[in-house]
């Protein structure tokens, strides 16, 4: 199970960790499930490991998640920053989770870079910039919680992961996989699957609180977007949603309310790529998936300076929602190169 981690560095990493007391875990801005689940999960094995770990999120998690053990225990950057920095300040290590350059940490990034702790990265996206003393980019892995897991083996610790710790590594395979129909092609993650099932995790629980359980006004406007909202662009093979902020105003939106949306229009037959834009207080949110390897993730590099995945992307666009709506329609004909030639229509 540790066969794909450079073990020299996992050795490393552990020796580091045992001569060290008070860790902070970190991860991106607008933490999702794969982001939350690293960074519990490895809190948990601290735990168990004798440790002071703390979690620091830049802003709140959604509350689809809070049925994670130790979820009340996430300290949030823009609710209580003095608690935030302090904590960053007094950590002999940083394990930044889940995010490959530390612009993705908003405004807590500087608090991070600040830290007088020797710093690690585990990640999977690509293109991560040297901003730690250790390490560990796996880009083709389904999730940074699998990678957790490679390395926790590779560090010899299985032994102590324990229900919660691995209730919160499924959780961000889960999400990350879409209960496992996408990134998940490496049988190894199915052999990870049985592992964590093995210490008792509910599959079942996960699924339904992380991907299937919302509120009724998530549900409206997940309904409004798709009905009324819905653009498809039949030459490109692609489809587009925007909402404004007086759209989710109306729906009482709540962060994470639009979580998955990006995926529904990848249910037609003969959509390539999907395209969700959403206007927050600062910027517009741009979302991307897509399959048939089509690279929506160059689409949001050169268009909106983000990045990500091949078949899963993002970035953010600062003007009004309709600029970076033309953008996209003035630029989609650039990518029909990436399309496999196939004839069957969208229905």
């Amino acid at each position: 199970m540790d066969k794909l981690i450079d073990t020299k560095k996992a050795k490393e990493l552990r020796r580091n960790i045992e001569r060290s007391d008070k860790i902070v875990l970190t991860c991106h801005v607008r933490p999702d499930g794969d982001a939350i689940g690293s960074t519990l999960g490895l809190w948990h094995l601290l735990k168990e490991l004798g440790k002071q770990p703390t979690v620091i999120v830049p802003d709140k998690p959604p509350m689809n998640l809070s049925f994670l053990p130790g979820f009340k225990e996430i300290g949030i950057n823009t609710l209580h920053p003095q608690f935030c920095e302090k904590s960053f300040e007094e950590a002999d290590m940083v394990i930044c989770c889940d995010f490959n350059t530390p612009s993705r940490q908003d405004n807590l990034a500087q608090v991070m870079l600040n830290s007088p702790g020797m710093k690690v990265l585990i990640d999977h996206h690509q293109e991560p910039s040297a901003f730690t003393d250790i390490e560990f980019s796996y880009p083709d892995m389904s999730s940074t919680c699998e990678l957790v897991f490679r390395l926790i083996a590779a560090m010899g610790w299985y032994g102590e992961v324990n229900l919660d710790c691995a209730t919160s590594l499924l959780t961000g395979i889960i999400t990350d996989t879409r209960n496992f129909s996408v990134n998940c092609k490496n049988p190894d993650l199915y052999d990870i699957l049985m592992r964590l099932l093995e210490k008792g995790v509910d599959k079942e629980k996960i699924i339904k609180e992380a991907l299937t359980t919302r509120s009724l006004a998530s549900l409206k406007l997940e309904a409004y977007a798709i009905s009324e909202k819905l653009e498809i662009f039949q030459r490109n093979k692609g489809a587009l949603i925007t909402l404004s902020k007086e759209e989710l105003d109306r729906f009482n939106y709540e962060k994470g309310d639009t979580e998955g949306l990006v995926n529904r229009p990848l249910e037609v037959k003969g959509i390539v790529y999907s395209i969700f834009m959403r206007e927050d207080a600062d910027c517009i949110k741009v979302s991307a998936r897509s399959c048939n390897g089509f690279p929506v993730s160059e689409i949001c590099k050169n268009l909106y300076g983000g990045g990500g995945h091949l078949q899963a992307a993002g970035g953010e666009f600062h003007g009004s929602l309709e600029e970076c709506r033309k953008i996209l329609i003035e630029n989609m004909d650039a990518y029909n190169k990436y399309l496999r030639s196939t004839k069957s229509s969208i229905v």
